[in-house]
């Protein structure tokens, strides 16, 4: 009794509060091509620079700071300029305005009055997720089409998508109904330039102007010739510095119980991620929403033996995610539980068989 004691109070000791951003950068001072710069970060870290928000170009800047040209980014112009969901569908079906869509780098698609228009993705719109498959919300916040898709996968499915004639009149009815006089963001976006990962981020930093040479200029450096560094498209072949990022977490679409699970990552990466923050936590569900399965194991067991869950990683689960119902009274005589957090909806953590075969999420750093 007195060892499960001690034990329990060595956990609760081990809590702690901790940041993690998703991503690290590294300034690379050799000048490359982007071919070349390409190569070289996949090589040795996971990719040429991909930019998600304000926060991680600010850490760009400050890594290759006071640079004496250009630096690379990983966003490239793609042959490809089409039109999809944000739930991954393709668009099939358009109902577009008269004259739209009318914008060189206007990304995103806002609704009204039944039909369609292209907009740049840094404008603040209110917007429409799904609930289900045919559910819908509308979200009287103001936000940018990232953030709103952002919003509509943790809180509900996703941007509304609208897939043929009857689901955009069902979508205009809604947006009567509910007196929506404003042009709304629905969940339709293409992708002109593409992050060398394969990220779906639509942050964009341009310089004023830009990007202005397409089919010439089909890379993106950062500017070096005042204290904004934003965004210059620049032919691929020039020579620049460049910027490199290593992924702290990384999603494995392979089907693995946990233990099988937690031997891949030990041997190709780290660990099995554990999540002893919000900020971690955050980072989890940027990625887990790409998973095949409904559930991705984490780094999280449940101890018999002194009746805690506890990380992986030696720390006992102070910050706490639970789904309603999971988390307690774990039965311990028919199989052992660990951990996995939801690939949908809020994206809790839940308590499955240790059998289960599921996608799982490695840390890297």
């Amino acid at each position: 009794m007195e060892q499960t004691l001690y034990f329990i109070l060595l956990l609760i000791a081990l809590c702690s509060v901790s940041e993690c951003v998703q991503r690290q950068y590294y300034f690379i001072r050799e000048a490359k091509n982007w071919t070349e710069a390409q190569r070289y970060c996949r090589e040795n870290y996971t990719d040429l620079a991909t930019v998600d928000n304000m926060n991680d170009m600010n850490e760009v800047k400050r890594v290759s700071a006071n640079p004496n040209n250009y630096v690379w980014i990983g966003l490239k112009k793609t042959s490809v300029d089409e039109w999809q969901w944000s739930s991954g569908e393709p668009a099939l079906y358009l109902n577009w305005s008269t004259g739209q869509p009318d914008g060189r780098d206007e990304e995103c698609a806002v609704m009204k009055n039944g039909q369609w228009s292209d907009v740049s993705c840094s404008n603040s719109r209110t917007f429409i997720c799904n609930i289900s498959n045919t559910g819908l919300v509308y979200v009287n916040q103001m936000k940018n089409w990232r953030d709103a898709q952002s919003y509509c996968r943790q809180n509900h499915i996703d941007l509304v998508s609208v897939r043929n004639q009857n689901e955009n009149q069902q979508l205009q009815k809604f947006i009567n109904d509910n007196h929506i006089s404003d042009d709304v963001w629905i969940g339709l976006f293409r992708v002109s330039w593409q992050w060398s990962d394969q990220s779906d981020s639509l942050f964009r930093y341009w310089r004023s102007g830009e990007p202005n040479n397409a089919g010439v200029d089909n890379c993106v450096a950062i500017t070096s010739n005042d204290d904004l560094r934003d965004w210059n498209d620049s032919p691929c072949d020039m020579y620049f510095p460049f910027v490199c990022h290593k992924e702290k977490l990384i999603l494995i679409k392979q089907k693995m119980t946990w233990s099988e699970a937690l031997r891949y990552c030990r041997q190709n990466h780290v660990d099995l991620v554990s999540v002893h923050s919000e900020e971690i936590q955050r980072d989890v569900m940027n990625v887990v929403k790409w998973a095949s399965t409904g559930a991705v194991w984490l780094g999280l067991r449940h101890s018999c033996t002194v009746g805690l869950w506890f990380w992986v990683s030696g720390q006992t689960v102070c910050y706490q995610n639970w789904a309603p119902g999971n988390g307690t009274g774990e039965d311990c005589e028919h199989t052992v539980r660990s951990g996995a957090v939801q690939s949908g909806g809020d994206q809790r953590w839940i308590s499955r068989p240790e059998t289960d075969r599921l996608n799982f999420i490695c840390s890297r750093n």
